[in-house]
């Protein structure tokens, strides 16, 4: 069993707010303890809510200038492409938003071989962290019904990398770029997002069952250094407790 703090929410709103919140509240502290913001985002359908409400009502809460933002993974699809994670931040988040465009750090799916792209996206990271793996503020995450979270796939070989910190990952659908686990689970704070009773059963099997990560790539995220959340709503969570008290709780 992973150890975790679960907020689980009443309501898709509540939901929306509190997470909103507390990604402001992290990145805020982040600035406040030595200057800069490192975030990386994840794409999906999930997080979209969140990143309209910051963008519709806490965006004069945070000094956006000191943010950098980065991705988790990415489609191998052009940025003005639908399916990619930096679209649909950019429509969301991104316009909205007094960011430079230096700060925003896309994965370059427009390089002809993915392999060399996840090398480039390695070396823009290493232009903000000289540690033996970067050192993320927060990471914010998502889970697919199949266990997946990022882009790091049941039974692929991302899985099993442990030496670069952005690597190529072939989804149901395209190739992918991926960070790795080294690379997420060295972050100071890390949100895994989940909505819906459609991510019941994999909540579930993520929190308490007795699987293999290659069965469950989302039960490999163990932060080294710092604190793992999942952020629930009412369905999500329903798989976990009969009767749940909606709130925080203590999984691990």
């Amino acid at each position: 069993m992973m150890h975790a703090t679960l907020h689980i929410m009443p309501d898709t709103t509540t939901w929306v707010r509190l997470t909103a919140n507390a990604i402001v509240y992290i990145l805020r502290d982040a600035i406040a303890c030595h200057g800069n913001a490192y975030w990386t985002l994840s794409g999906g359908s999930t997080p979209q809510q969140v990143y309209t409400y910051i963008a519709e009502h806490l965006w004069d809460r945070i000094a956006w200038q000191q943010v950098h933002l980065f991705w988790g993974d990415e489609r191998y699809v052009p940025h003005d492409d639908p399916r990619s994670n930096y679209y649909m931040v950019q429509k969301t988040l991104l316009h909205r938003l007094p960011i430079p465009p230096e700060n925003v750090h896309p994965m370059p799916t427009y390089v002809q071989d993915p392999d060399l792209a996840a090398q480039a996206y390695e070396t823009t990271l290493r232009r903000f962290f000289t540690r033996d793996v970067p050192r993320f503020d927060l990471v914010l995450l998502g889970v697919g019904k199949d266990g997946h979270t990022a882009s790091l796939f049941p039974h692929t070989s991302a899985l099993t990398e442990q030496k670069r910190w952005v690597t190529v990952c072939q989804g149901p659908d395209l190739i992918r770029l991926t960070l790795t686990y080294p690379a997420i689970n060295n972050a100071t704070h890390i949100f895994i997002l989940a909505r819906g009773a459609e991510k019941a059963a994999i909540v579930n099997k993520a929190l308490h069952g007795d699987v293999p990560l290659t069965d469950c790539p989302v039960r490999g995220i163990r932060p080294v250094q710092g604190d793992l959340h999942w952020w629930l709503d009412r369905e999500a969570a329903q798989d976990l407790w009969v009767g749940v008290n909606y709130g925080e709780r203590s999984a691990g």
